[in-house]
């Protein structure tokens, strides 16, 4: 398992298990969904939340200028800015596969799947103000917590749920299953526990165990499968082409990263190979010298599709305010309160036009949550909500 170490920020959650017929890389985060749904705008995304150029200060203005203009972060921003937006250690968060992911059954039948590792140590958060405090006090408290956990044998563990979604179902539910920036409602796929996660051994090396990890969601094992998650299929790519250039061609076959059962690969050569290369044996396929051979049961199961291809229009679903209005008024008061209050500490200094945008959908989502953040930024809702800044149009 490997966690990332940032102050408010999606925690990564990512896990990889060695079964008996390979690898399966659960390569999550501590929410449930993410900012965007089009993988072409990640880019743009991640440059948001790097350094100004010219100051190489972190910038506001960036982050919720791309956020007004992309309504459909809001359910992401929401969680971030809420308590579970610096989570009190690692023990004390969920993690959640965030994409759909399929399963196959012995009679080839899919099913859509969304997995939850749910934390059995209860959900714990700072507050903004204490988690700023445990910075400057202890900047590895989420790392040294875990770690001495796991060394004094109080192992954290989770709970381990999936929803399941039929195959025909996914073709007629009223909310995309395969947008990542919407959840599936439990109260129509409820969670089923199917196993449990427990942490019982801290690395014996950190840099060869956790900082050589590579994990993608491409590796899977007979029974699993993808989906058509746009987001998804772009990480099938980019993951291992990130490792590939982090650790080396070669980066599936560290101790870490290679299968902990009998397997075989085409790879050859290529820098920093440190094992006997497969000797003289071919690899490629057909050949008559026993080599590989082609195994129909690891095809991938076919799946029917039909329409036009085109660029995808990731504006095509403008429920941008449904999932985060619920998740607002499901807040106890005092953390809507703390929430605006932490927008509003953040959006502060950035231009009257992005707030402005920005407070729209806060709006839209829910009135009292637009209304609090406006309040807090000495605005006027009423003014806000007569028109649109000039200028701030979604793309």
């Amino acid at each position: 398992m490997t966690v990332s170490r940032k102050q408010r920020d999606p925690r990564g959650f990512a896990l990889k298990f060695y079964t008996e017929e390979g690898n399966w890389d659960m390569t999550g985060n501590n929410t449930p969904v993410f900012f965007i749904r089009d993988p072409l705008k990640f880019g743009d995304f991640i440059h948001t939340q790097k350094r100004d150029p010219q100051t190489n200060l972190k910038s506001p203005t960036m982050m919720w200028d791309f956020w007004s203009l992309s309504p459909e972060s809001l359910h992401q921003v929401t969680i971030l800015f809420s308590d579970r937006g610096t989570p009190n250690g690692y023990r004390h968060m969920d993690g959640f596969s965030s994409h759909t992911f399929s399963l196959i059954n012995s009679k080839n039948e899919l099913f859509y799947a969304k997995w939850h590792f749910k934390t059995k140590q209860g959900i714990k958060n700072f507050f903004g103000k204490q988690a700023s405090e445990m910075r400057g006090i202890d900047p590895d408290y989420s790392q040294r917590d875990l770690f001495d956990h796991i060394a004094k044998g109080d192992f954290p563990k989770w709970r381990v749920c999936v929803q399941i979604m039929a195959e025909k179902g996914a073709e007629t539910y009223h909310i995309n299953p395969f947008d990542l920036t919407k959840v599936w409602p439990h109260g129509d796929y409820p969670l089923h526990e199917v196993g449990e996660l427990a942490l019982d051994r801290n690395p014996e090396n950190y840099f060869a165990e956790v900082e050589q990890a590579a994990f993608e969601p491409r590796n899977i094992v007979p029974g699993m499968g993808w989906s058509p998650d746009k987001m998804l299929q772009a990480r099938l790519i980019s993951y291992p082409d990130a490792h590939r250039y982090r650790l080396g061609v070669n980066y599936d076959s560290l101790p870490v990263n290679k299968p902990q059962c009998p397997y075989h690969t085409y790879n050859k050569d290529g820098a920093m190979r440190f094992d006997g290369n497969q000797g003289s044996a071919v690899n490629y396929e057909p050949n008559s010298f026993g080599g590989p051979k082609q195994d129909p049961a690891y095809i991938e199961r076919p799946k029917m599709v039909s329409g036009t291809v085109a660029r995808h229009d990731h504006r095509s679903d403008s429920d941008y305010y449904t999932q985060p209005g619920n998740l607002f008024r499901l807040m106890p008061t005092d953390a809507r309160e703390r929430l605006i209050g932490n927008i509003v500490g953040s959006m502060k200094g950035i231009p009257q036009r992005i707030q402005a945008l920005q407070i729209q959908h806060f709006y839209k989502a829910d009135p009292a949550y637009g209304t609090g953040v406006a309040k807090g930024l000495g605005l006027d809702i009423k003014d806000i909500v007569k028109g649109s800044p000039k200028k701030a149009t979604a793309r």
